[in-house]
């Protein structure tokens, strides 16, 4: 797949379900933030050729979107968004360092080196959004969204560890797995299954801090803005009800059980 073929794709990835309970003037801005980061991740997971290349393009499309006229057609419907809200360099420019990371690093021997990865391929969502809300200027509120983006990415590790293995990834810290004696990720056993609940209920932990941005934030967009993390809880639960299968299927919350959340309190 080449660099134009990923970046039309990237404009036709469903949107997640939270964000249709934003405001509909914010909805379009939210869906150019969403088309960068899944242009970002498909550069870095499938783009042919020299994927570092690819995305150094990106990053001058990206800088052509401060002072300049980008080409292609993801940068060109952020470009606005950028000048609207006046959104800074930093966050788009640690989503395309996570996935220069995924094409060096293979695997994370801590926690701490785990977390440090997702302040780069997650948490830079969660700020951007704040900056569309003009709430990205409060500490408490930031570091409540890195939580909760940082505890979405490991629930996404836990739902996608043999297609990351297949990719040459591993994002199960090593230190982790030899506590829980865990010495293979291509197949089922007990001690996998004991350190994907070990990481669930870090991921648990992490999730909480949607109860504060919902409170914080209040009204419908802080329902919205919580949902995000309930989502995540809603997918721990169901890789729980699938007793830690990750093999047979990819077990996620049906969008029955999303769209109740959404009406949770």
């Amino acid at each position: 797949m080449d660099v134009a073929s990923v970046a039309s794709r990237a404009r036709t990835e469903n949107f997640p379900v939270a964000s249709l309970l934003f405001p509909r003037r914010l909805r379009p801005h939210l869906r150019a933030i969403y088309g960068f980061a899944r242009l970002v991740d498909l550069l870095g997971d499938e783009v042919e050729g020299d994927r570092l290349a690819a995305l150094l393009e990106l990053e001058h499309e990206l800088d052509a979107c401060y002072g300049g006229r980008p080409s292609w057609p993801v940068m060109q419907a952020i470009q606005p968004t950028i000048a609207e809200f006046g959104l800074p360099r930093d966050p788009f420019l640690r989503l395309i360092e996570a996935n220069r990371m995924d094409q060096r690093i293979s695997e994370y021997e801590t926690w701490d080196d785990l977390r440090r990865y997702c302040r780069h391929s997650a948490d830079p969502v969660g700020r951007l959004v704040l900056g569309l809300l003009r709430l990205d200027r409060e500490p408490e509120l930031l570091a409540a969204s890195d939580d909760v983006c940082t505890g979405l990415q490991l629930v996404n590790f836990l739902q996608d560890v043999p297609r990351d293995l297949a990719l040459g990834r591993i994002y199960l810290p090593a230190e982790d797995r030899r506590r829980h004696g865990v010495t293979a990720l291509d197949r089922p056993s007990p001690e996998l299954t004991e350190l994907l609940r070990f990481e669930a209920e870090r991921a648990r932990g992490l999730l909480a801090g949607g109860r504060l941005l919902q409170a914080r934030i209040g009204g419908r967009i802080g329902r919205a803005v919580g949902l995000f993390a309930r989502g995540g809880l809603a997918a721990l639960e169901a890789l729980e009800g699938a007793r830690w299968d990750v093999f047979t299927q990819r077990p996620r919350p049906s969008r029955t059980r999303l769209a109740l959340a959404a009406f949770a309190r």
